[in-house]
């Protein structure tokens, strides 16, 4: 079969390389098509660097703009690809702009659509990416889950065909590279012990918004690292508070895959924003603060790894979550041969 997988924010570039590597393994021609949705070199380019051995063989270039006109240029360039390659299969995984717009191109033409992480529901439709969660699974023929509420989530959406239990390729990713992270050299000096921070949601990055979690951060009585997303960074410049925070926490680049697992790892705790994050930080068993009013990654929360906060409650959740004694199930998020399970139903859907 001919298989595309299309990728285009970092989150995409991590979740689909334990699937990409497999089916390179395999007969099946594997094309990867790259949106550029995410073109920073700290959020695109060093993935494929790190992680994989070629250069995709398609980047649509359509960088940022807003929803709507972004996901038009994906829809439009996805298709053109389509058109030319008449791919039996295409893989679209998580919840971003170029999910949707992979979904929506491909089951327009008839071709099938294999959801990768499909079933994850917050519940908040104030998302962006909830609304592509919906809408992907809503148009996919195959469906791959990561847990048994993402199963449950499509059952009572009346989605029951096509949906299969296949554990999570973040996890199994994560226990490919343990070695290669466990040896990773950071270029910059880390306390013994230190908070990880990432902030990046458009929602957390409003003026407003932005400002009272950055202050409440700066309140806390430990170390805080943030590797800064280019959008928090360029919102933080635009305000006018970048400088003054540098003085109270430290600030650095964004980071790869391997370097960023490894800074988790050495982490007492992590705030975060981030979907992908919140399973990290619950299977390398580090106390997670999560900045948002829902998640989509519920079975954080029900084992207690996981918490909850608005601005104003970050400091003291982060206390809470160093004296908390958490459970802990590496069986939470299933495999560590996600990829030829979800291999195997490929061969035989077409």
């Amino acid at each position: 079969m001919k298989i595309i997988s299309v990728v285009g924010a970092r989150p995409n570039f991590i979740k689909m390389y334990p699937l990409i590597k497999a089916l390179r393994n395999t007969k099946h021609e594997s094309l990867i098509v790259h949106t550029g949705q995410h073109y920073d070199s700290n959020m695109s380019d060093v993935f494929f660097k790190e992680l994989y051995p070629d250069k995709p063989d398609y980047n649509l270039n359509v960088g940022s703009s807003s929803h709507g006109q972004q996901t038009g240029q994906i829809l439009h360039g996805i298709e053109d690809v389509l058109n030319k390659e008449e791919p039996d299969i295409v893989i679209v995984p998580g919840d971003t702009n170029s999910t949707l717009g992979g979904a929506l191109a491909a089951t327009k033409q008839h071709i099938v659509v294999a959801h990768l992480e499909a079933g994850l529901r917050s519940y908040d439709k104030n998302m962006p990416e909830e609304i592509n969660r919906i809408l992907t699974d809503h148009c996919s023929n195959l469906l791959f889950c990561p847990s048994d509420s993402a199963v449950n989530n499509l059952e009572k959406e009346g989605i029951t065909n096509g949906v299969y239990k296949v554990g999570d390729t973040m996890f199994e990713l994560a226990k490919m590279l343990d070695n290669e992270i466990n040896a990773v050299t950071l270029q910059i000096a880390i306390p013994d012990e230190f908070i990880l921070t990432t902030i990046h949601r458009a929602e957390n990055t409003t003026n407003k918004k932005l400002l009272q979690i950055i202050k409440e951060i700066c309140k806390i009585k430990h170390d805080v690292i943030i590797p800064l997303h280019p959008r928090t960074r360029n919102k933080l410049v635009e305000i006018g508070v970048l400088a003054e925070i540098q003085k109270q926490v430290t600030i650095i680049e964004p980071l790869g895959f391997l370097e960023f697992s490894y800074l988790l790892k050495k982490a007492r705790a992590v705030i975060t924003d981030s979907g992908g994050v919140q399973k990290e930080a619950y299977w390398n068993r580090i106390p997670c603060i999560t900045v948002r009013d829902t998640t989509e990654w519920i079975e954080t929360i029900e084992m207690g790894g996981n918490i909850l906060a608005n601005p104003s409650e970050i400091t003291g959740k982060v206390e809470y979550m160093l004296t908390k004694k958490i459970q802990y199930s590496e069986n939470l998020y299933g495999f560590k041969d996600t990829s030829k399970r979800i291999i195997k139903i490929l061969n035989n859907s077409v």
